[in-house]
């Protein structure tokens, strides 16, 4: 369960960093329509919230660490929180459609908020590899004093 943890939260990692790809094809799209941001859409509305559900339940059944089990939580009030973004951005625009200031400002809120999911799946993913391949044990020296038998 634990290497299959590992597994998951690293198709995770590849997804969150495919949504920032997804959104560059969206942008750079000439012309742009509808259609330009369907890889993103899909892959932040879709495989990114499977994965992330996923990954919860795999850190349960893997009876990771609290710690861990939280930070496998975080990524789905994340993607809750981007679609959020995504829709209030989208919702201030002006009568004529145009984006506004403050819809702008909400845009970069939710590009800010992706960068922050990565760095929490990328703890995610190393804390599933510390688990699935724990450090050895040190044995530990004792220092011995001079004059007693080791």
């Amino acid at each position: 369960m634990r290497k299959s943890l590992v597994v998951v939260s690293l198709l995770l990692l590849v997804a969150f960093a495919l949504q920032f790809v997804f959104a560059a094809v969206g942008a750079f799209t000439k012309p742009a329509d509808d259609g330009a941001y369907s890889l993103h859409s899909l892959n932040g509305m879709a495989v990114i919230p499977v994965l992330t559900l996923l990954t919860i339940l795999l850190a349960v059944l893997a009876k990771a660490p609290g710690r861990l089990i939280g930070m496998a939580v975080l990524p789905l009030g994340l993607v809750v929180l981007q679609a959020l973004l995504a829709m209030f951005a989208n919702a201030f625009t002006d009568a004529a459609g145009a984006s506004t200031p403050a819809g702008l400002t909400i845009a970069g809120l939710h590009a800010v908020n992706g960068i922050v999911a990565v760095h929490v799946v990328v703890g995610l993913y190393r804390g599933a590899r510390e688990l699935a391949n724990p450090a050895p044990a040190v044995p530990e020296s004792v220092p011995v004093r001079e004059g007693e038998p080791a």
